[in-house]
This record gives C-alpha cells, structure tokens and sequence, in this order.
C-alpha cells in the first residue's frame, strides 16, 4: 500500500512519519530511526526477498523485530508454542494425506489474507484433498484442521496488544464459507473477498479465560523475542478445551484502530520507546 493503509493515517501524522513501500530500491532505509510494518500483505508471495529485507533493516530499526516477523512468517509457529491451537496435521509436500473427516479447513503454511484456504464438509473432500495438491504443488507445507463451528455462532476474538499491554478486543465474524476456497476480491491485494466486506469486524469484548491465554501467548512471544509494538492474538472457543490460538499475527495484521479510542496514540507512543 504505497500510501498507508487507511487506518494507520493518524498514527503516521502522530509520528511524523513517511509511508514507504518495503521493496523500492530507493529507499534509504538507514535513514530512519524506525520502520514499521504495517501494510505489507504481498510479503507472503515474496517470502525469503521479504524476511532478507527485514534483516537488512535490522533489529535496531524494524518493528516489529526480524526474528519474530521470520517466527510469524510461517504457521508452523502453531507447534512451537507452549499455548492451546487448533489441533493442526501439517502435511509437508512427499508426505501421504492421512485420512480425516467432518468438516476440515486446508490452508498453506506460508500465506496471508485467507489466500489458498478452504472450509470443507464431508461430501467436499476431494477438493480439500485437491487443494492440499496444490499447495505442495507451490512447494508449500498444507495445514489440516477441523472446522470449528464455533466460528458460525460467536466468530473469531482478537485481542490486541500495542506496547506490551491489551489494548483492545476484536469480534470477527466468519470468513471462509462452506465448502471451497475462499474466493479473492479482485486487485492487488490478492486476498479473500471477505476480508474487505466493511463488516467483518466490529469492537468486542474478552472473557477472563480469553485475556488469560492471550496474555499468556504474548509473555512467550516477548520472552524469546523481546516486547512486540503490537501483537494480534486470535481465538476461537473450542468444544473442549475452552479458547484455543487459532493465530499469532506480528507482521501486517488490521489493527482496527478506528474501533478503539485512543489506539492510534498508543501505538505512536509505543514505536517511539520501542
């Protein structure tokens, strides 16, 4: 997005800051005091250039650091944390696809957008099965999960964290529909048609069991990779086990700013002291 975003104006105008796009050559990178990532949603078509810029820019500059953006970049982070996922299979290109059922979501390990994801019920596995195909195709591990219809009832919670503190909570309505791949909108973003729909996400709220696994997601990520400027955790409630991480977004993620007074000034002051 060479001009930003538009949720991220006022925390440019906050900052004095210039929007930059990360791969144009011309750019004097050094001339910062910070770079912070915010509407980069190609970066997962262009992985290794991408994660190579980053640490080009390096950790004294880049928000958030490269060695989370390279953590983040890759949903197979799911396995590395100590917290509760969406129970995950990830079938690496070679391997078999083992046998599942019910109602499944497929998606790559490296994507972004909802790009190359699908939901699927039981008399659509053929095409799930395809599109796992298709993502080894493009040299990609696939991720299998159940479909978890607690997304159909209560949506997605997203908990944001700007400088090391919640700073607001997010309802997300669901965005894969039954039975394919998610379509994309036309343009360059390239990303799923829902994702854009004005009223995917709307201000929510966390239960105590939802902020606790969500502060404890942050400790970990901030432990091994220092306090992130922001951090988006989403949940979904699981049949059993209560919220469940269903992902860690530290690179691009909206931060819907517009729907949290006072948001814009934290994040401005939070870059600031980062």
């Amino acid at each position: 997005m060479p001009n930003g975003w538009v949720d991220d104006h006022l925390v440019a105008r906050l900052l004095g800051a210039d929007f930059q796009v990360w791969d144009d050559k011309t750019v004097d990178w050094s001339a910062y005091d910070r770079v912070l990532l915010r509407s980069v949603w190609d970066y997962s078509r262009r992985g290794e250039e991408f994660l190579a810029w980053c640490r080009a820019v390096g950790p004294r500059r880049l928000r958030n650091r490269p060695d989370l953006v390279a953590f983040n970049a890759d949903k197979r982070y799911l396995k590395q944390l100590s917290a509760p996922t969406v129970p995950t299979t990830f079938i690496a290109p070679g391997d078999s696809v083992p046998a599942y059922e019910g109602e499944v979501v497929v998606k790559p390990n490296i994507s972004a957008g909802a790009r190359n994801t699908g939901r699927f019920g039981p008399t659509a596995h053929a095409a799930a099965t395809a599109l796992i195909e298709q993502i080894h195709d493009s040299g990609r591990v696939a991720l299998l999960q159940p479909y978890l219809t607690a997304i159909d009832t209560h949506g997605e919670t997203a908990l944001v964290y700007i400088g090391g503190q919640l700073s607001h909570v997010l309802t997300k309505r669901p965005v894969l529909r039954s039975d394919g791949v998610a379509p994309v909108a036309d343009g360059e973003l390239g990303v799923a048609a829902a994702m854009l729909e004005d009223d995917l996400v709307r201000a929510g709220t966390a239960d105590a069991a939802q902020k606790a696994l969500a502060a404890a997601i942050h400790a970990e990520i901030a432990a091994t990779f220092g306090v992130p400027v922001y951090a988006r955790i989403d949940l979904v409630a699981s049949p059993d086990r209560g919220p469940v991480l269903l992902e860690l977004e530290a690179i691009e993620p909206s931060l819907y700013l517009d729907l949290a007074p006072g948001s814009s000034q934290r994040l401005a002051d939070a870059v600031r002291t980062s």
